[in-house]
């Protein structure tokens, strides 16, 4: 496979000129705010901005105006300057008399007069926010919180029952439930209380055309980065990745403000020849989408629409443009399918390009950085002449013997080579297999960021996701309706939701370690009652004593700046100019590394490059920003960009920027932004939930733990609840298991967990089970969700917890402990070529299936042990052993699915699952009837010494 070598442009360690086209300009607003940084911002470097640096040391120069003298020669007192001063006012008056006539005139049939009244709405409209606040429907969520409240109090009585009224002759039963059932109820805790306050948001994209993208003017929209990742196109196929791209580049946003980054950390060759020809469809692709305006944006999906044009009378244009793009969108498809083939060997000397060098990245593991801008330099036009945004790969340099970080390292890689080519105000990250199911999603986006109300302390917007390709009943849940739809909405009342890892669009600024510029409301302290009944108003006293306070705080934490501006504007004593400006590079260099670029470039709050910059070294400069030693002794990955530490950097990233201070946002347009391919067999689904409990253990035994890190910040109390919540749910996997086992135990031993009820322990197990199920129903109501989505949650939140998250509980003690690292498996977007949902009936063997199939065989045994022995003991029996029953096929009802995909389509399961669970359901059952360790020793024999029934 060879390399299209005229336009290749790989820069190793060789340096290349690159002349960058359409830059941005540097726009420093003149109201420009003064932000109390987390980074260091010296004196000096204020010279970075288009606006000079004034020392605010220096006395300011004040006119003196001496009485004795003629007013006329300060101009104070000239008759001519009289009379233009009235006249201005009198012309004034004037003006606002016509307008506020104007608007009561039109004020009524606003949508049916001229001009006037559209002049006066789009005066009106662009004074309006970006966006508001939808708050949930009274009726159903004050209900809500009184049965929360209901429920807690009922759980509090069902528990004090639960443990005064131990089971003697099945102790050891009792008490594990007990146990099981305590950290459930602290669980429901965690989960239930951060869903508080969920709100709904509305977002006014007139009104962000009309203030900042109008028609006929050039357009004020930030600049923005999006960040495809990719590592392996075996598993990650191109084409997949190409659709991806696709949407970006036709996304409905200035293409002189967008620029698409695609990080090949794999360095495989494959992906490359992929994003040539991708770039080459791009031209044709683009000005279709743009001009008959189609959704989505990626053609894989949008040709796979059941849609009949001829049907609603289109122009027969269009029907003929959309045939002959079908086909060569079909052509496209044979192109990259022929390189896909050639790519599954691999020559024994390695890839070579087409004028016989060696491909850089042959070895994955050791190969120099490499950069190729496909897009948006000189050429790069579309089929009608137009520019196209900007297309630029990204392999980072790796060598042996440096750690870099997966995933987090690559993102990481991709800020400061952004920087140094682009340096967009945002940056949106999605995943290589999530496309832009709306083309105006970053539009969406900067509704939030680019707010006066919000645009300031918001650090990311988080989009929900969705998928496609998912079978009509979602067996195990890939759509995570409830977290995406519940969860994360009910965030989005308190600070904001977490970071999911894609399809979020992040504050550039943010990522670098600064803290966001906050109203003194945001600066009070603290504590519960604010976040549940509102804030509390403040003096500006309190303010200040909050400020001096935080001031005199040690200033060892990431969140307090190396120079604070507070500390700049009242003088910096002992400190010349010459050694505060070797001071502060200084400390730029040891939290950002050795590049004078990049670290101008961290001073751009609006994007854009420095002005100073030299365009010649610019290539240069982003080949040593993506070296694989230039992070060492640097704060990257610690208090800057994407945080390490955990193979769900997303939780640990998003939960810095909380701590200090910064909001999130929730945005759930009505099309959805971005849609992508779930895993949807059962052993690849498995193997992702690993992947994110594995992730959430590491955070647990790491020193970001939300439980003691950050309580010198500003994260809210139950936004720190969400995050405790959301890395210490694979622990409830050990109490789940067992709660799981025991039905069967108490079916085959004739025990129970409860002693014999009385009516008034009967009404608080009643009450509890009435409770829990409001709850859920109005959790469903306020939120929209439908009831079999809820059950589907409620089912793999099972299946995940006897299986994946179990296992993730133990990899994860290893590899803290006894530092046993487990391996990083990317999850694989195979297409479904066999047919609809070929890939849910796919068996792949993993021990995961183990835990689950043992409980499911245990609880059937118990079942059958149960119903024989009643069937011998009489009608007596029945009674006691239909509780029993009951539990056993509620937990086996929970576990259909799994059983259900362990069958798959032909019903069959493979020999060594139903080994391995029998040989473990035989074992146990017979340590038990040797060990026996459950039941009392004192009911072994009667008072009188003769042997009773049980013997």
């Amino acid at each position: 496979m060879n390399v299209r070598c005229y336009d290749f442009a790989i820069f190793c360690l060789y340096g290349c000129y690159f002349q960058v086209s359409g830059e941005i300009p540097c726009a420093t607003p003149d109201n420009q705010s003064v932000r109390t940084t987390s980074g260091p911002l010296g004196p000096a470097e204020r010279n970075v901005h288009s606006s000079p640096y004034i020392d605010p040391r220096q006395p300011v120069h004040v006119r003196i105006v001496d009485p004795s003298k003629d007013l006329n020669s300060y101009g104070l007192g000239n008759v001519d300057w009289k009379e233009r001063v009235e006249g201005w006012k009198l012309k004034q008056d004037k003006n606002m008399m016509q307008m506020t006539n104007r608007y009561s005139e039109g004020k009524g049939d606003m949508e049916g007069t001229g001009s006037n009244g559209d002049e006066l709405q789009m005066a009106d409209d662009a004074r309006q926010p970006l966006s508001r606040v939808v708050p949930i429907s009274s009726s159903y969520l004050t209900p809500y919180r009184v049965v929360i409240i209901l429920r807690l109090i009922i759980l509090g009585f069902f528990l004090q029952y639960r443990v005064t009224h131990p089971v003697k002759d099945a102790y050891g039963l009792w008490l594990t439930s007990v146990i099981c059932e305590i950290w459930f109820a602290l669980s429901w805790l965690l989960d239930q209380f951060p869903k508080w306050m969920p709100i709904n948001r509305e977002t006014y994209l007139d009104r962000l055309a009309l203030r900042y993208d109008r028609e006929g003017e050039p357009s004020q929209l930030a600049p923005i980065d999006i960040f495809v990742s990719t590592v392996d196109p075996m598993k990650e196929p191109p084409l997949v990745t190409a659709n991806t791209v696709l949407s970006i580049l036709a996304v409905d946003y200035p293409v002189d403000k967008v620029s698409c980054y695609v990080s090949d950390d794999g360095s495989a060759m494959l992906t490359f020849e992929a994003l040539s020809e991708t770039a080459e469809f791009a031209r044709k692709w683009v000005p279709f989408c743009k001009k008959h305006s189609i959704e989505p944006r990626a053609p894989e999906f949008y040709f796979a629409q059941k849609i009949d044009y001829l049907k609603d009378k289109i122009q027969p244009s269009f029907v003929k443009e959309r045939r002959a793009m079908k086909r060569e969108y079909e052509e496209f498809k044979v192109r990259i399918n022929a390189l896909v083939a050639k790519a599954q060997k691999m020559p024994e000397e390695g890839w070579t390009m087409q004028d016989g060098t060696p491909w850089p990245g042959n070895n994955p593991r050791d190969h120099p950085g490499m950069i190729q801008v496909f897009l948006g330099h000189s050429g790069g036009l579309d089929t009608d002449g137009n520019e196209l945004p900007r297309l630029v790969y990204v392999s980072r340099e790796k060598r042996p013997g440096f750690q870099h970080h997966k995933k987090a390292g690559a993102m990481n890689a991709l800020i400061r080579v952004s920087a140094v080519l682009t340096n967009g105000a945002y940056l949106l990250n999605v995943d290589c297999d999530h496309y832009f199911n709306n083309s105006k999603a970053l539009k969406e986006a900067m509704c939030f960021m680019m707010d006066p109300a919000y645009g300031k302390k918001t650090c990311y917007v988080q989009f929900p996701q969705r998928f496609d390709g998912i079978d009509l009943h979602d067996r195990y849940a890939n759509r995570n309706i409830v977290f995406f739809d519940i969860n994360l909405k009910g965030l989005d009342g308190i600070q904001g939701p977490v970071y999911v890892g894609t399809g979020c669009c992040f504050n550039r600024q943010a990522l670098y370690g600064y803290d966001p510029v906050l109203t003194e409301e945001d600066l009070e302290p603290n504590i519960i009652v604010k976040s549940c009944c509102g804030s509390r108003k403040k003096g500006r006293g309190g303010h200040k004593k909050y400020i001096d306070k935080k001031r005199a705080m040690k200033r060892t934490e990431s969140t307090i700046p190396i120079f604070n501006m507070e500390d700049i504007e009242e003088g910096v004593e002992g400190y010349d100019d010459e050694r505060s400006l070797l001071m502060s590079q200084k400390s730029l260099e040891k939290r950002f590394g050795q590049s004078p670029v990049f670290i101008a470039a961290t001073f751009q709050e609006q994007g854009g490059i420095p002005p100073s910059t030299n365009p010649a070294t610019l290539l240069k400069e982003a080949i040593h920003v993506i070296s694989c030693g230039y992070e060492d002794k640097t704060e990257w990955g610690k208090e800057i960009g994407w945080i390490y530490g955990s193979v769900t950097e997303d939780i640990l990233t998003g939960f810095k920027m909380h701590a200090r201070g910064w909001i999130s946002i929730y945005c759930m347009p009505p099309r959805p932004a971005f849609k992508g391919s779930a895993p949807i067999n059962l052993s690849d689904r498995l193997n992702q939930v690993l992947r994110w409990a594995l992730g959430s253990i590491e955070i647990l035994l790491s020193r970001h733990c939300p439980i003691w890190y950050g309580y010198s910040g500003r994260l809210k109390l139950l936004e720190r609840l969400a995050y405790i919540n959301t890395i210490v749910y694979p622990l409830t996997s050990l109490p789940l298991l067992a709660y799981c086992i025991l039905p069967a135990i108490c079916l085959v031993t004739g025990k129970f967990i409860i002693p014999e009820i009385s009516n008034y322990a009967g009404m608080w197990f009643i009450l509890l089970f009435i409770s829990i199920f409001a709850t859920g129903i109005l959790e469903l109501r306020w939120s929209g969700v439908g009831i079999e989505d809820w059950w589907r949650n409620e089912q793999f939140w099972v299946i995940g917890g006897t299986s994946a998250h179990l296992f993730a509980v133990f990899q994860g003690l290893l590899k803290v402990l006894a530092g046993i690292d487990t391996n990083f498996t990317v999850t694989s977007k195979a297409s479904d070529e066999d047919g609809d949902f070929a890939e849910l009936y796919v068996f792949k063997w993993t021990s995961l299936l183990i835990p689950p199939t043992t409980v499911i065989l245990l609880n059937m045994m118990g079942i059958v042990a149960g119903v024989s022995f009643a069937i011998n003991s009489g009608y007596q029996s029945w009674g006691p052993l239909f509780g029993k029953l009951f539990f056993a096929i509620w937990v086996i009802a929970h576990l259909y699915p799994f059983l259900k995909g362990l069958l798959g389509r032909q019903n069959r399961t493979p020999t060594i699952v139903i080994v391995w669970s029998i040989l473990l359901a035989s074992i146990f059952s017979l340590l038990w009837v040797r060990i026996d360790p459950f039941t009392s020793s004192t009911t072994q024999t009667t008072a009188n010494g003769q042997c009773g029934i049980n013997c």
